[in-house]
Formats: C-alpha cells, sequence, structure tokens
C-alpha cells in the first residue's frame, strides 16, 4: 500500500501543475497499473475497513487522472481501458464510497466519446445505466444527450454551435472529431442537394473559414473542384462516363447464353 501511495502523490503532485510531464504520468501510471493488479483493488468487497477505503478512493482519483492523460496524448484504447476500469469504481463501489466529485463528468465524458466514434448502440447500453434524474437535469450529461438528439436528426449545424458551450474544457478533443463527423455528414448533403456552391458559401455551411485550411483540406479530400465560374461543381461528382456497349455483341452474347441453355435442357 506504501507504494500506491507513494505512486498517488507523486502523480497528483505532477498532474496539478499548469504543465505536467507527460512522459513523467506516463510511467507513473505504468506503475499503478501493476499495483492495481497486485493489489486486486478491483475486486469490489461486501464489507471494506477504513484503510480499504482510502486506498480504493486514491485508486480512482489516479485512474481519473489517466483517463485525463490518455485524452491529452490522444491514446483513445487507453482512454477506453481506464474508463472501463472507472466505471467499476463508480458502479461497483457506489455503495461503500461517496460518489466522486468528478463522476458525472467522466460519465458525461465517455458518452461523447461513443457518439463522437459513432458508436451508438453502447451508447444507450451505457445511457440504461444513469438514473432518469441525471438524464433531465446533470449539467454534464444533458448537453451530450443534446448533441445525440442533434446527430440523429441531422441537426449538424446544432453541434458545430455547440462546441463552444461544452460543460469541460476536458471534452474538447472527443468534441473535435464529433464536430469533424458532423462536417462531412453536412458536406455529404451539400453534394446531393446542389448541382453547385460558390466557396465562400460552402465554407459557411461547413462553419469553416472560406480560405483557411481545414476547408481547403475538406474540399480536396472530398474532390471538389472549381468550374468556370469559381463554383464547386457538385454535379460533376455524381455523374459517371457512360459507356459504349454495342448492341450486336449484347445481342450474340444473349444467342450464346440462349444455346448452352437449350443444350442443359
Amino acid at each position: 500500500a506504501s507504494i500506491m501511495t507513494n505512486l498517488y502523490n507523486e502523480l497528483k503532485a505532477e498532474w496539478s501543475k499548469i504543465n505536467p510531464n507527460m512522459t513523467t504520468c506516463a510511467r507513473l501510471l505504468d506503475g499503478f497499473k501493476l499495483e492495481l493488479v497486485r493489489s486486486g483493488f478491483g475486486s469490489p468487497q461486501s464489507a471494506i475497513s477504513s484503510r480499504q477505503r482510502d486506498q480504493i478512493i486514491r485508486a480512482r482519483e489516479m485512474l481519473e487522472i489517466a483517463v485525463e492523460h490518455s485524452i491529452q496524448i490522444k491514446d483513445y484504447a487507453a482512454f477506453e481501458r481506464y474508463m472501463s476500469q472507472l466505471n467499476t469504481y463508480y458502479y461497483d463501489y457506489d455503495k461503500l464510497l461517496e460518489s466522486s466529485q468528478n463522476m458525472h463528468k467522466f460519465m458525461g465524458l465517455n458518452l461523447l466519446y461513443m457518439l463522437a466514434t459513432n458508436r451508438i448502440a453502447d451508447f444507450h447500453i451505457e445511457l440504461e445505466r444513469l438514473p432518469s434524474a441525471l438524464l433531465l437535469h446533470n449539467s454534464f450529461i444533458m448537453p451530450v444527450l443534446d448533441l445525440e438528439n442533434y446527430y440523429m436528426e441531422g441537426r449538424y449545424n446544432k453541434i458545430l454551435q455547440a462546441k463552444k458551450s461544452m460543460p469541460s474544457e476536458i471534452y474538447s478533443n472527443f468534441m473535435d472529431i464529433l464536430v469533424n463527423t458532423a462536417r462531412e455528414e453536412i458536406a455529404s448533403c451539400m453534394e446531393k442537394s446542389y448541382l453547385k456552391m460558390n466557396p465562400k458559401q460552402a465554407a459557411q455551411r461547413l462553419g469553416l473559414r472560406a480560405g483557411g485550411t481545414e476547408f481547403i483540406d475538406l474540399a480536396k479530400k472530398r474532390k471538389w473542384t472549381l468550374d468556370a465560374e469559381g463554383n464547386y461543381d457538385y454535379a460533376g461528382l455524381h455523374t459517371r462516363p457512360i459507356e459504349d456497349v454495342p448492341a450486336r455483341d449484347i445481342a450474340t452474347q444473349n444467342l450464346t447464353y440462349a444455346h448452352e441453355l437449350e443444350k442443359i435442357v
């Protein structure tokens, strides 16, 4: 337990700095993972001593730091692993411990991640675990539910607007992923609904600056080309060259098939 306490103190001190050293944090978290396995803290018991309670609370707090660290370094596989472990502490220890002050923030974050990665079924499974009061009134959960409604209804412009009003800065990485998904959907709708569009109007629809790198990259990725009038030619994206198939060849082929069928019969 003393090793865990030392790791906890070191990690908390480093993470509380304005610019924590990510490599140092990663090293401390590796040590923490080993201790977690050795100690069996992740296995809920029916009764725990006050000393065990303190240790479990520290482990929970370190997992919360681990989740934030994984987002900072954009290691989303690690985020999934840590979040899964953290949910054990939130749900399985809920009768033995006081709730973490950060619990709802991380629950909302997990829902946003599922939405951003288009895992809608998992999103709804996770929702079912939450009390209805949280869904209706919690400032971390409600905005994510709104985003899911916008996404399912195709109101992608609302997702672009919502980026500015997220409940925590830690949500911004996953919001970027969701915003990019929404932009791709908007771009796809534009291509299907318009024959052409000028770049300024196209950028405005996407919530981007016409001459900006993001907009230019998106247009390039989607193979948008400008016509003689300086508009994006969406009609050209969906027209395929008509192949000339000689009628004589088709007739000959059909007669051959008929002849072969006669042989079979």
